[in-house]
């Protein structure tokens, strides 16, 4: 089976807030599907934590090194990919687009040999994983109406991020938090982002000491990014001194570059972007790396629908990946695909058993956000 063609499309219309300081608009595109095409007609569908424009520039430079690939081949090939365009930059938007590329060679293996990619991957260690609701943080009155409805409807984990936290006053970043804990209840995992990578980020170690140790207060199980992400030496004071555990890594690409964060012991729990981070090769090589560290992997996932079943695959497939990310109420998340994503009686969600990542499209509600004859119609 050979690689004939690789194409992309950008979602937009329904692009959720970020929680940035320069905040996104419906129509921004930063997350791009990628597919790759072979002879047999087989398609391989990956997403991408960037703009379209950036994939289509990449895809330029990257799109005669895959034509008359193996494409049942996802590793060596992005491998191959990765050494031939170091000299453009690691880990920029070439990085960010192989991301694509490889989740998308993985999906084409699965539907090949008719087995899930966490089967590929090594073998399945659970059939089923924790979400855990992402929203960004707001005023306690205005979170407890966001964060009620999704307790109510069986939601046992919550991750909220951004927003005012850290950015107004200590007393208001207690009151955010004592909401949430009150809201969600004694008995469910709450975790805190603070979003440091935010190019307006001003607080530094002293700020994150006295944060943590506010938290441990409230039960919560991780502090997630509260340093600036090139902080690497105090991460690992905060990491020793804190009370709660110390996450972060969403903005690394490569494997390469998460060695010197889990091997100084910068972080307890370690959250490469499989849409950024180099795929689904890359972000398993980094999984088990963190483990024979004694760290825990949990993907970062402010995704598409596409990227959420590939955190999933990498969740059945690695021994310590017990949660992922779900941003609520985006439709690249809820809305493109011909099943529903749906919780159990126990808060957690199926991983799919299908070939590939186990998902299908649905092509209709795909075009209303993004051009669906460039990305999987006819050859060009």
């Amino acid at each position: 089976m050979k690689i004939t063609d690789v194409r992309a499309a950008g979602l937009r219309g329904a692009t959720p807030e970020g929680g940035w300081t320069e905040e996104l608009q419906p129509d921004d595109v930063v997350h791009t599907l990628v597919a790759v095409h072979t002879d047999g007609g087989n398609v391989g569908v990956g997403s991408v934590f960037t703009s379209e424009n950036l994939v289509r520039a990449a895809l330029e430079v990257l799109r005669p090194l895959l034509i008359g690939e193996n494409a049942l081949e996802p590793e060596r090939v992005a491998e191959k990919l990765h050494r031939t365009t170091f000299w453009l930059g690691r880990g920029g938007s070439v990085t960010h687009t192989i991301s694509g590329i490889d989740s998308a060679m993985w999906d084409l293996l699965g539907r090949a040999t008719g087995q899930p990619v966490g089967r590929l991957l090594g073998g399945r260690y659970r059939d089923r994983v924790r979400p855990y609701a992402s929203l960004l943080m707001d005023r306690p009155d205005r979170l407890v109406e966001r964060l009620r409805p999704l307790a109510d409807a069986g939601w046992a984990a919550f991750k909220i991020g951004w927003g005012p936290f850290g950015r107004i006053s200590n007393q208001l970043d207690e009151q955010i938090i004592t909401a949430a804990r009150e809201t969600v209840g004694p008995d469910a995992l709450l975790m805190v982002d603070a979003g440091a990578s935010d190019g307006a980020w001003s607080q530094g170690y002293k700020w994150a000491l006295r944060a943590a140790a506010m938290l441990a207060e409230h039960d919560v199980v991780w502090f997630e990014e509260p340093l600036p992400p090139d902080a690497l030496e105090d991460y690992v004071r905060l990491r020793e001194h804190s009370p709660v555990a110390v996450a972060g890594g969403e903005v690394l690409t490569r494997r390469q570059s998460f060695l010197p964060w889990i091997e100084s012991g910068a972080l307890d729990i370690v959250q490469p972007d499989v849409t950024k981070v180099g795929g689904i090769s890359e972000l398993r090589r980094i999984g088990w790396n963190a483990h024979d560290h004694g760290v825990r992997l949990i993907p970062h996932g402010w995704n598409t629908a596409v990227g959420l079943a590939t955190d999933l695959q990498i969740a059945s497939a690695l021994p310590d990946t017990d949660l992922v990310e779900y941003v609520t109420g985006s439709p690249y998340i809820d809305d493109l695909l011909t099943t529903e994503w749906s919780l159990d009686s126990d808060g957690m969600l199926a991983i799919p058993e299908g070939p590939g990542l186990g998902i299908e499209l649905d092509l209709d509600s795909v075009s209303r956000y993004a051009d669906v004859e460039t990305l999987l119609g006819p050859a060009r």
